[in-house]
């Protein structure tokens, strides 16, 4: 089997395996500023053709597939929707910020890896410039039943001033870590399975500290499972991080490395992160779950 890339000019590029478009990135929405405008990646499928990642839900509309969010970059959010104050709760903002493309630097396919490179400039609502970005994604094929994406940014604050990238958690609100790359699955995954290195879980897997995470759960319809599963690269600032997860309301998973500690982000300075996502049909059970998470390693370290 052989990827395919179709580029839409200007809006998104879609990575075909086979027969099956198994996801499109989309890097130049017409998400409304309230939403926080960002790239993203959505429709996500296994390569069985299972949809494992939910678009705009009527709960959160500003969770998008897969995309890199976060809700406290100093005094903006790039996550989406109000803005969490403490004594307060939720506070809508004239703080939603946009992480806009500015120019495609690579787009590449080569039998079963196909990749891009693309770079963004991040304004606050009031268009003033607060961070350059330079992203790069990879998709390669693993074996019959999985892929992985390769997520890397290297962004650079050019605001001016440090900023410190947090959570509602940090800024008070208990247990609400999240921040960073966030997954958000399929309505039919609610009350599935979340996993860790150490064991099985649901939400009180949240605030676990580990390398990975994983989501296992069913589709409606044909009854078939399918597994993601989100690596952390062991160069992260603050690896392993912290996790933001939840099975009982919907299905997410995000490695949050400001989940409970802020990370300074200095004027004029770079910092990168790099993951691995593991898009697997079926469930694996706890022992293969572990061996899809050491795919997505061993693409890291590739």
């Amino acid at each position: 089997m052989s990827l395919q890339v179709d580029h839409t000019l200007g809006r998104e590029v879609t990575v075909t395996a086979g027969d099956v478009p198994i996801v499109t990135y989309v890097y130049v929405p017409d998400t409304v500023q309230l939403e926080s405008p960002k790239p993203y990646l959505h429709p996500i499928r296994t390569l069985a053709g299972d949809l494992v990642s939910l678009f705009r839900p009527h709960d959160h509309v500003w969770h998008k597939g897969i995309a890199w969010s976060l809700p406290h970059l100093g005094e903006h959010n790039f996550w989406g929707g109000p803005t969490y104050v403490h004594g307060r709760f939720y506070v809508q903002q004239e703080n939603n910020g946009t992480a806009a493309h500015r120019e495609m630097t690579r787009l590449t396919v080569d039998g079963d890896t196909a990749a891009l490179t693309h770079t963004l400039d991040w304004t606050s609502q009031q268009g003033v410039p607060v961070v350059d970005e330079t992203r790069s994604l990879t998709v390669s094929l693993l074996d019959a039943v999985s892929w992985a994406l390769t997520f890397e940014t290297a962004m650079t604050n050019v605001s001016g001033t440090t900023l410190h990238i947090g959570s509602p958690t940090t800024k008070g609100r208990e247990n609400a870590g999240y921040g960073g790359l966030f997954w958000r699955g399929p309505r039919s995954f609610t009350n599935g399975t979340a996993q860790s290195p150490d064991g099985v879980g649901a939400d009180d897997l949240r605030g676990t500290r580990a390398a990975w995470f994983a989501y296992r759960g069913k589709h409606d319809e044909t009854g078939r499972a399918s597994t993601v599963v989100m690596v952390d690269d062991t160069r992260n600032p603050q690896h392993p991080p912290q996790w933001f997860t939840r099975s009982e309301d919907f299905a997410c998973l995000c490695p949050a490395p400001f989940f409970s500690e802020e990370l300074p982000f200095e004027a004029g300075g770079t910092l990168t992160f790099r993951y691995a996502v593991v898009i697997a049909s079926g469930d694996h059970g706890d022992e293969g779950t572990h061996e899809l998470a050491a795919q997505g390693r061993n693409v890291l370290a590739s």
